[in-house]
């Protein structure tokens, strides 16, 4: 059959007056013996097509041209070329893994003439080997078929130009000569790749961990040897007996971008051994247990039976919320205006008639009061009104110092943005002696229904850790939201950040600055704020630094500028959790007055987490700018593991019990270097919450 396709070429190509003009023009003719390949190479003028067929048919010529593009490349050994079409199309629109018409896929003939860099990127993009290789001897079989075929061709063309005159054929002949003369040398070079080639060694730094109470995680790295084949996939075996007999299962892993693999459904307090072996053309390789050689599904909480801090809050805070709702359905604060002194009457009524009244709108200039802006940003662009400035709206212009504890109401409410209504229906003004502060709330609750009624948008974002305050007595409440979608609006429009601060002209003086002014010098630093503190960890187990300041109205938290929602922190490895196991031997360290030697050569989960934390404790003392020699009196938090989620888990750090909390006016020990910036302790919590 090869041979007959071989013979289909000849008379394809005498056929076409203009030939191949190289090697590479001859291979890729070759390969249109393939059905699913064919296409006619006639030039298209692409002004010219008319309808959907011609374009769908223009655009299969355009892939079938790359995978060609691709065979050539691999074939010529180019990294480069490879690369930019992995990077320029996807596996499909390449037809990775469909065999061309000499049976081979791209990463065969990677793999075959020990081309490991290519190999491996081809690898990670999803290639695999031809299917056609079901044993060795089918592909040193297939192999050898090539070769002959090639020769043979090469002898057939060799003689026809040594018989034949000079002429156009005879040219046309010579080129497909060295086409082919070319491709024997390849196939030459892929059978004796494959005959020198030997199984490959053992993976190396086979670890085993724990994962959960029902899982254990083995990750490990290539074999070291570079003498054998490339290899292609791994495979991950289990049993309860350390000779492996009998197995409880394998799991084959060709994905290779992370060679790791969770083993799920296991049983808890079972020791699970755990061994991995290569494989490449050659086949398989000698399996290499892990270290430690066993693992015990387990997590820290098995050690007391303890619950997880979490289980069933939110549920019972939405079952409280909706408790409070109902008693409020027809409840006496629904009428708001009734019970209000007489005094007040008046100022609420008009800022109710202001909110629905068809000339609402936002503000151009801050008088003294208390105001509230909201941000919506998009890549370099800000949203402003029609008179270019930031959407302002008035809270009270009676207003001229910010108590903590009415900012921080006003940020617990940022959580509850779809329920404006229903709060101000729910916040009375009555005679109490609370009025002043439920008056202030009432109308931060009014404007923020007016900013949402002026957007067209309910939720305005998060709010910005503390307000602008300018030496007029303005005070700016800032809330922050990117916008991920093209969304439109009707009030205000987009207009690109620097154009902004380089057009509106100030109305204060540099010394003294409006809060207006300072919010516009510093929009992208309160930008670049927001957009950090909504990043996420990648999983694992992390040991975070705690450090609080005092002062008299508020505590704030230590944290890092580039990751403001969490701790300063530093990762300690890949799995966060932490065994019964691992938890017992923190336990006992945590109770004893002089350090215990640990033995460094016993391969244990405990000894692996020492070293860990070794290394992590070092590191994070020297992040925050603490003296190693200090840190001697520092410790572990013993009490719990702290879980956010499932993938991301803490240990604490905390300093001796009299420096966790500075107090306002106590030297701070421990300075820490810049990058560093202290939050209100619930602004903090709430955004670790998001």
């Amino acid at each position: 059959k090869m041979t007959q396709q071989m013979r289909d070429l000849q008379l394809t190509q005498a056929r076409k007056p203009p030939g191949p003009s190289s090697p590479n023009a001859a291979k890729r003719l070759y390969r249109n013996l393939s059905g699913k390949f064919r296409v006619n190479y006639t030039s298209f003028d692409e002004g010219s097509l008319v309808g959907r067929a011609e374009k769908e048919k223009l655009r299969k010529s355009y892939l079938f041209q790359s995978n060609a593009a691709l065979f050539e490349a691999v074939e010529l050994q180019d990294l480069d070329r490879v690369q930019e079409l992995l990077k320029q199309y996807s596996p499909e629109e390449l037809d990775l893994n469909t065999p061309n018409s000499e049976g081979l896929l791209p990463l065969d003939i990677a793999i075959m003439t020990n081309n490991a860099p290519i190999a491996r990127a081809l690898l990670q993009a999803g290639a695999k080997e031809s299917p056609h290789f079901v044993s060795l001897e089918s592909r040193s079989l297939h192999l050898s078929t090539l070769v002959r075929e090639a020769e043979q061709r090469v002898n057939e063309l060799t003689a026809q130009v040594v018989n034949e005159a000079p002429n156009t054929d005879c040219s046309e002949k010579e080129k497909q000569l060295k086409a082919w003369e070319w491709r024997y040398r390849l196939y030459k070079r892929m059978k004796a790749g494959f005959e020198h080639a030997r199984v490959p060694d053992a993976p190396t730094n086979v670890h085993l961990s724990v994962a959960s109470s029902s899982s254990v995680q083995v990750t490990f790295w290539e074999p070291l040897s570079v003498n054998s084949a490339v290899v292609t996939k791994y495979k991950v075996e289990w049993s309860c007996s350390p000779t492996f007999l009998p197995l409880l299962g394998e799991a084959i892993i060709d994905k290779l971008k992370n060679l790791h693999y969770t083993i799920q459904g296991l049983a808890s307090g079972t020791a699970y051994y755990v061994q991995v072996s290569a494989y490449n053309m050659k086949g398989w390789g000698p399996p290499q247990a892990s270290v430690p050689p066993f693992a015990i599904p387990s997590n820290w909480r098995e050690y007391d039976g303890r619950a997880p801090r979490r289980r069933g809050q939110a549920e019972a805070l939405d079952h409280l919320l909706g408790q409070v709702k109902t008693v409020h359905q027809h409840c006496i604060c629904h009428e708001p205006c009734k019970n209000q002194p007489q005094s007040r009457k008046h100022s609420v009524s008009k800022s109710l008639k202001h909110l629905f009244h068809p000339g609402s709108k936002f503000l151009k200039t801050l008088k003294r009061g208390l105001y509230l802006t909201a941000i919506f940003y998009k890549d370099d662009n800000i949203l402003v009104t029609h008179e270019d400035q930031i959407p302002v709206v008035e809270i009270d212009d009676t207003y001229s110092c910010l108590l903590m504890q009415d900012f921080l109401w006003f940020t617990k409410v940022s959580c509850m943005w779809d329920e404006i209504l229903w709060l101000r229906q729910c916040v009375t003004v009555s005679q109490s002696s609370c009025s002043c502060i439920l008056q202030t709330r009432f109308k931060m609750l009014l404007a923020i229904s007016q900013m949402q009624g002026l957007l067209g948008i309910q939720d305005l974002g998060q709010v910005f850790f503390e307000p602008i305050k300018d030496k007029q007595g303005n005070i700016l409440i800032i809330t922050l939201k990117e916008v991920k979608t093209n969304q439109t609006f009707e009030s205000v429009r987009w207009v690109p950040i620097c154009k902004l601060q380089t057009s509106r002209k100030s109305v204060s003086s540099p010394e003294e600055p409006t809060a207006l002014d300072m919010l516009l010098i510093s929009v992208q630093d309160k930008l670049a704020y927001h957009q950090r503190s909504s990043h996420a960890l990648s999983p694992g187990l992390y040991l975070g630094y705690l450090k609080l300041c005092s002062a008299v109205d508020q505590i704030r938290v230590l944290v890092p500028e580039q990751l403001p929602n969490i701790l300063c922190h530093v990762k300690i490895r890949s799995n966060p959790n932490i065994s019964r196991e691992e938890w017992e031997w923190l336990q006992k360290m945590a109770g004893v007055e002089e350090p215990v030697p640990v033995e460094t050569e016993a391969e244990t989960s405990q000894n692996h987490l020492f070293q860990e934390l070794q290394v992590a404790i070092k590191e994070l003392v020297t992040l925050v700018n603490i003296p190693l020699q200090e840190a001697k009196d520092f410790r572990l938090y013993s009490q719990e593991v702290l879980d956010f989620g499932d993938q991301v888990s803490f240990l604490l750090l905390l300093p001796p019990s009299d420096d966790v909390c500075t107090a306002p006016g106590q030297n701070n020990p421990y300075t820490p270097r810049s990058g560093f910036l202290t939050l209100p302790l619930q602004i903090f919590e709430l955004g670790e919450e998001e």
